[in-house]
C-alpha cells in the first residue's frame, strides 16, 4: 500500500474510537471531497489567469462547444448552465458588457435571440479551457493512463445514481 495520508490518520483514529463503525465509505468519499478542493482551486486559478470567473466559463464554454459560430439561444444556455432564468439573464448581460457575447436576432425567427460569443470571449474560453486541462492532467500525474480510466469508470458509474 502506497504511503498513508491525512484520510488514513483520521480513519485510524476513528477505528481506535470507534471500532464497530465500518469506515469504507470515509476512506474513498473524503479523498474525493479533498480532491475537489484541489480541483476548485486549480479551476479558479486556470480561470483567473484568463481573466474570466467561473460562471462566465460556463456560458463561454457552452458557446464554444456548439461548435461555429458559437451561437446559443438563452433557453440552451440555461439547459446547459442549469441556473434560473434570471441568473442567465444577468450573466449574458455581465458578458456583454465585458465584450465577451453579444445579443441578437435569431435571422431563423424573428422573435428569438441568439447569443454569441465575440472573437475576445473565444480567445478567452480556449485559454482557460487549454489552462484547465493542464491544471487537472497535473493532478492526475501520479496515475497511469490506464489508472486514469478505470478511475473515470468508477466515478461515471458512481454519478449515474445521481444524475
Amino acid at each position: 500500500m502506497p504511503g498513508h495520508d491525512e484520510v488514513d490518520r483520521i480513519v485510524d483514529s476513528w477505528l481506535r474510537e470507534r471500532p464497530d463503525l465500518d469506515f469504507a465509505p470515509l476512506q474513498v468519499l473524503s479523498r474525493v471531497a479533498r480532491l475537489a478542493k484541489h480541483l476548485d482551486r486549480a479551476r479558479r486559478t486556470a480561470f483567473s489567469r484568463s481573466e474570466l470567473q467561473s460562471w462566465e466559463f460556463d456560458v463561454l464554454s457552452a458557446l464554444r462547444r456548439a461548435g461555429s459560430p458559437y451561437e446559443l439561444s438563452p433557453k440552451s444556455l440555461l439547459q446547459q448552465t442549469l441556473v434560473s432564468s434570471g441568473t442567465m439573464t444577468n450573466r449574458i448581460n455581465g458578458l456583454v458588457e465585458r465584450g465577451l457575447v453579444t445579443r441578437h436576432t435569431d435571422p431563423h425567427d424573428g422573435r428569438g435571440i441568439l447569443v454569441g460569443m465575440t472573437p475576445a470571449g473565444l480567445t478567452r474560453v480556449d485559454a482557460a479551457i487549454t489552462r484547465l486541462v493542464d491544471a487537472e492532467a497535473e493532478l492526475l500525474g501520479t496515475l497511469t493512463t490506464s489508472e486514469q480510466d478505470r478511475l473515470s469508470n468508477l466515478l461515471r458509474k458512481l454519478s449515474l445514481n445521481f444524475d
